[in-house]
């Protein structure tokens, strides 16, 4: 039966269309802000359920975005209320496992689904349809990746479908979403396609460039003087690629860490770069909240400089140069200069209230301290304005809670206020109320954000978007960056969706070849996922072949190699339509301490084939068998634990908990903190030889990964040990208190237990027995037995100090 209240909607043609094309293959849809990506979903959500029963999952990447996709599903869907329920972390695992259970639509942010896919509160086996909101973000390590690949591998009845306003200008990360979520088709739309225009609200655009003061230019100009200087002894170094005041901040930072690993690896003669390093990062930083905050960000800064106790901070400050530009900013306190775009803003305020006095304004601000300025200004002339961020809080900045962002939108959209003065958190998805004017306080160089903030106005009436830049500024690069980039996205996300329509067809062909429907799923075969993803890898040969000619040769070639496998056609038994999902059996298991979910590792075990179980372990971080704990350390954790001590304690507590205990360092361990070299070296020779805990140096999570992985291979396939925690509290069943008293015998383990019980059948025989019986079980040799018997025969003498 269907569950979407017809009645109530009326589907756009495009809509329909983009419906009529997704309902069966994973898809992507790229459509611009405020045209109805939501109600697409919901049509599909619609078919899937009516048509296979299960559980919709709609992931949002905010906690405001969850709930705004749950009530519109209550809105329009046919369930009872609490059929439709949101997961997040603020609600207790105990809870979400509930709730999951009993609900048809869960809407719910992807860090929650993912732990509790990882420690096994849920199964998406029943997940008819895995909607991936901001579909952009599932590229790196960002939770949509991990569940989307759980999702395609486990699911009865998968379809995936990703939306987004914007995936990005790079052509890469476009080809990594597509593979991340098993994108089969793009569906894409811009404001000019045909059968979206007659529903797009015409956009006005204004770049307003306002010149700055003569005292900015001026303390603008010494900063970039004193940058120049800091960084010339870096370049003559070769440390940096020049001593331009151009230079790109990750550049500075990088030069940090090159003269640290220098340094570590015994070159202490570029030692005295380090301040001048320092100096160039703080130098830059000062520069940035000049030119986008104003001369109040900067004059805050310096104040903290001052009290700065380092070299670098001392120089700086003493540095006479610095003193002018000081003398400079009191100057212009006293003249009452900011930022000219403060100004600027406040001008297009007054002016829009002044032509329609309940205009909704949305202002747009990289900088919390920037917004909370703009509100005090705003608010200072009479004008009614919010300011809406993020749920974090920055030091004394408490951040927004979930209730309070609700209220905050809520009292904008009834138009208790004007102005909304929100930082990113404003930009994507929220169903913000229709507005009539968007500013950019400061141009950005993304074409997402860019494409996000836009969306804000024109979605039902014409809007207005305001870009302030300040003249000879980053502003104006910022500016242009985000356009072309913007360019770039189109051009790349159409070739793309064109390639993936090349690979369907001719995926269709060998199909129909083999005598199967073109509808059928082949197993075994290329997919058009497969063969896009080898068309990428393959681009590099296009400019000798073309694209289509690549696209043929990766075809051939793929089919030729599945028909060295496979059976001839009229052999191969009928494929069903939709895969049997078969449950696997428990294979190898791994128990994880509860605080490392956040370290990523977790997820890549899963991803490698390992069960976790998810506790938390007095001892270790990770244990693979009875014998065996991981204490997992990043390099900056291993290092810490020298400085205060705790290093040691550590490694003594392991070492008397598992037999066989190992450490795993993570990263570059040498020239990430001011520890000299011998002092790593000799923490870890004392550990590995006094302590007798062997150390593993890991890359990185993923290395750390299969590290773990290996261990626990190798000591449940290879060794048959059991993975036991003493620790936890349950009901014993007659074998396990069975074992458990074998156990206690001297060098038994859990293992030994279970050999010994199966030879002599029962507790009392395994006591009885000599050492000649004893030394006929594997594992037993003659100290082993001469041990067992002296325990069980010796005379009960009480400890003297007892």
């Amino acid at each position: 039966m269907p569950y979407l209240r017809r009645d109530l909607i009326e589907p756009r043609v495009y809509q329909e269309v983009i419906y009529a094309r997704c309902k069966e293959r994973n898809c992507l849809v790229v459509l611009p802000t405020g045209l109805g990506k939501t109600l697409i979903a919901m049509l599909i959500a619609d078919y899937r359920l009516s048509k296979y029963g299960g559980k919709v999952l709609f992931l949002a990447p905010t906690k405001p975005l969850a709930m705004q996709h749950a009530e519109s599903f209550r809105r329009l869907f046919n369930l009872p209320p609490e059929k439709i329920n949101v997961l997040t972390g603020e609600l207790s695992p105990e809870k979400r496992a509930e709730l999951w259970k009993k609900s048809m639509v869960i809407t719910a942010t992807p860090q929650t689904v993912e732990n509790d896919i990882l420690t096994g509160r849920i199964s998406i086996e029943d997940v008819v349809l895995l909607v991936v909101d901001e579909a952009h973000r599932a590229v790196g390590n960002y939770a949509y990746v991990f569940i989307a690949k759980e999702y395609l591998k486990t699911a009865k009845h998968p379809l995936v479908l990703g939306l987004t306003a914007s995936p990005g200008s790079d052509e890469e990360k476009i080809r990594e979403i597509v593979e991340n979520l098993g994108v089969e088709h793009i569906e894409v739309r811009t404001e000019s396609s045909p059968d979206v225009k007659p529903y797009v609200q015409k956009i006005s655009f204004e770049w307003v460039k306002v010149e700055l003061p003569e005292i900015y230019k001026e303390v603008r100009k010494i900063l970039r003087e004193m940058l120049k200087d800091s960084l010339k002894p870096l370049a003559d170094a070769g440390i940096v690629s020049s001593a331009s005041s151009d230079i790109s901040k990750r550049e500075v930072l990088m030069a940090g860490s090159k003269i640290n690993q220098a340094m570590a690896k015994g070159d202490y003669s570029i030692g005295y770069l380090k301040k001048h390093q320092a100096k160039a990062m703080k130098l830059h930083h000062a520069i940035e909240l000049l030119e986008t905050q104003g001369l109040t960000a900067l004059r805050n800064y310096l104040k903290k400089l001052r009290g700065d106790r380092s070299k670098s901070g001392k120089e700086l400050m003493e540095d006479p140069r610095m003193r002018k530009v000081i003398y400079l900013l009191v100057q212009a306190k006293e003249l009452g200069l900011d930022h000219p775009k403060m100004e600027k803003l406040k001008e297009l305020v007054r002016k829009q209230l002044e032509k329609k006095p309940n205009s909704k304004i949305i202002v747009f601000t990289n900088y919390r301290d920037t917004g909370k300025k703009i509100v005090e200004e705003l608010r200072a002339l009479g004008i009614s304005a919010e300011r809406f961020i993020g749920q974090a809080s920055r030091g004394e900045d408490r951040g927004m809670s979930q209730r309070e962002q609700k209220e905050i939108l809520e009292g904008f959209s009834r138009g208790e206020f004007n102005v909304l003065v929100a930082t990113s958190v404003g930009e994507e998805g929220l169903d913000v109320p229709e507005v009539d004017l968007v500013v950019f306080y400061e141009p950005v160089p993304s074409a997402i954000r860019s494409i996000q903030r836009r969306g804000r106005t024109g979605r039902h009436r014409p809007g207005k978007v305001v870009i302030l830049m300040a003249k000879g500024t980053r502003d104006e690069a910022y500016y242009w960056s985000s356009r072309r980039k913007e360019r770039g996205m189109f051009d790349a996300i159409k070739r793309i969706a064109g390639e993936l329509e090349k690979a369907h067809k001719s995926d269709d062909k060998i199909r129909e070849t083999a005598g199967e429907s073109a509808e059928m799923p082949s197993k075994g075969k290329i997919t058009p996922l497969d063969a896009f993803l080898k068309v990428g890898k393959a681009k590099k040969d296009e400019h000798e072949t073309g694209p289509e000619e690549t696209t043929k040769k990766t075809y051939e070639q793929t089919s030729a190699e599945d028909k060295k496998t496979e059976k001839k056609p009229e052999e191969r038994p009928e494929i069903p339509v939709k895969p049997i999902f078969v449950r696997k059996p428990k294979g190898i298991v791994v128990y994880v301490d509860s605080r490392e979910m956040r370290s990523g590792v977790p997820k890549i075990l899963k991803e490698l084939g390992a069960e976790i179980e998810v506790r938390t372990l007095d001892v270790a971080d990770y244990v693979v068998s009875e014998d065996v704990g991981i204490e997992r350390k990043s390099a900056n954790d291993f290092i810490q634990s020298i400085i205060d001590g705790r290093l040691f304690e550590q490694v003594e507590r392991l070492k008397r908990a598992y037999e066989k205990p190992v450490i795993i360092i993570e990263g570059e361990l040498y020239g990430i903190r001011n520890v000299h070299p011998n002092a790593i070296r000799g923490a870890i020779a004392s550990v590995t030889i006094d302590w007798g805990v062997p150390i593993l140096f890991s890359s990185g999570k993923e290395e750390t990964a299969q590290f773990i992985y290996l261990l626990a291979k190798r000591e449940q396939e290879e060794r048959k040990k059991e993975v036991k925690l003493r620790s936890e509290k349950k009901a014993l069943t007659l074998a396990e208190r069975q074992r458990l008293i074998v156990e206690g015998l001297p060098n038994v383990s859990a293992t030994l237990a279970r050999r010994l019980l199966k030879h002599f059948g029962n507790v009392e025989r395994v006591f009885t027995a000599t050492e000649e019986e004893l030394k006929e079980v594997e594992g037993i040799g003659e100290k082993k037995a001469r041990e067992i018997r002296k325990v069980i025969t010796a005379p009960y003498v009480e400890d003297e100090d007892e």
